[in-house]
């Protein structure tokens, strides 16, 4: 393998499938400076890649990154940013073979592509009917964290650990109670499907909400599905700071999106360590509530070009 220091990386697959993503993030649509450390943004940038390796069943190997940042950006804010991406690489044991940097006139966009290898792609076209629907931990975790975010004072160096968060009229929330969800938003970790990716049928990472990607996943299997609201899984803190802010747990749970934890079905015979949410079905997609009442769910969570 080359890497960086000529004018291409040079890669010589070994007789596995080469998994290829890419994944853009731009200043004020993705992230927000005044409250996104530039560590937190490097190391984000990985993950959100890796985790659509992941999503496939593979290995992240390589990275290649693309840059265009303001011709007045300081070199702390530069070195931090290469530092959350060189944590980021150590984590998934991913190496950076390149890339391209430029000045910008305006916002700041990121651009990375991620190169991994797989022994066993899954698609998410494989969901057959009967099949198990597993996610692989708590949802709406992110986008409690991204409501607390906005709702905290603004800081001339961007770190919740440093902010205040707003009354709200019930209370206060402890920096400790809120600092997983804070994390969940602005760190996420990619989850690795090597325990169970044998058994998996189908798999995407939820990246714009549970409902949204779900559907994905039967719209490509062209199949349907029954997920039931009791199994939703969702964490304490979650569940304590979207009372404090007055916003649905569930509603966040299930199209709040950026969770990046894996969505996936296999055999119901098969011992599998991860959440089960529901079935796969003919062709019906509905969420049965607390009651035992079956609803329709539609497409609901993160579009670009619609949000």
């Amino acid at each position: 393998m080359t890497g960086i220091g000529d004018d291409a990386a040079v890669l010589q697959p070994e007789g596995k499938h080469l998994l290829v993503t890419t994944d853009m993030m731009v200043e004020n649509v993705h992230f927000d400076l005044h409250i996104t450390a530039p560590y937190q943004l490097g190391f984000k940038i990985v993950s959100v890649n890796v985790s659509d390796i992941y999503a496939m069943g593979g290995t992240p190997t390589y990275l290649l990154l693309n840059m265009a940042m303001r011709k007045n950006t300081d070199m702390a804010f530069i070195d931090s940013f290469f530092d959350g991406i060189h944590d980021a690489l150590q984590l998934y044991t991913t190496k950076l073979i390149g890339g391209d940097i430029s000045a910008s006139l305006s916002d700041m966009s990121l651009c990375a592509t991620c190169i991994g290898y797989g022994k066993q792609v899954v698609n998410r076209s494989g969901a057959k009917v009967g099949d198990a629907i597993y996610v692989t931990g708590t949802l709406g975790d992110s986008s409690c964290g991204l409501a607390l975010l906005k709702k905290m004072k603004k800081s001339s160096t961007p770190n919740p650990s440093l902010v205040k968060v707003r009354r709200t009229g019930r209370g206060t929330l402890s920096r400790k109670s809120i600092a997983p969800l804070i994390n969940r938003h602005l760190m996420p970790v990619a989850r690795n499907p090597k325990n169970f990716v044998k058994y998996a049928t189908s798999m995407i990472d939820i990246s714009d909400g549970l409902l949204i990607d779900l559907s994905r996943l039967c719209d490509e299997s062209k199949v349907g599905a029954r997920i039931f609201l009791d199994r939703i899984p969702l964490s304490p803190q979650m569940l304590k700071a979207s009372a404090e802010i007055r916003i649905s747990p569930m509603h966040l749970a299930l199209s709040g999106g950026e969770d990046y934890e894996l969505l996936f079905t296999a055999p119901k015979n098969k011992k599998i360590k991860a959440l089960s949410i529901g079935e796969i079905t003919q062709s019906e997609r509905v969420i049965v509530d607390l009651s035992g009442e079956e609803k329709p769910f539609s497409l609901c969570g993160y579009q670009h070009f619609v949000n």
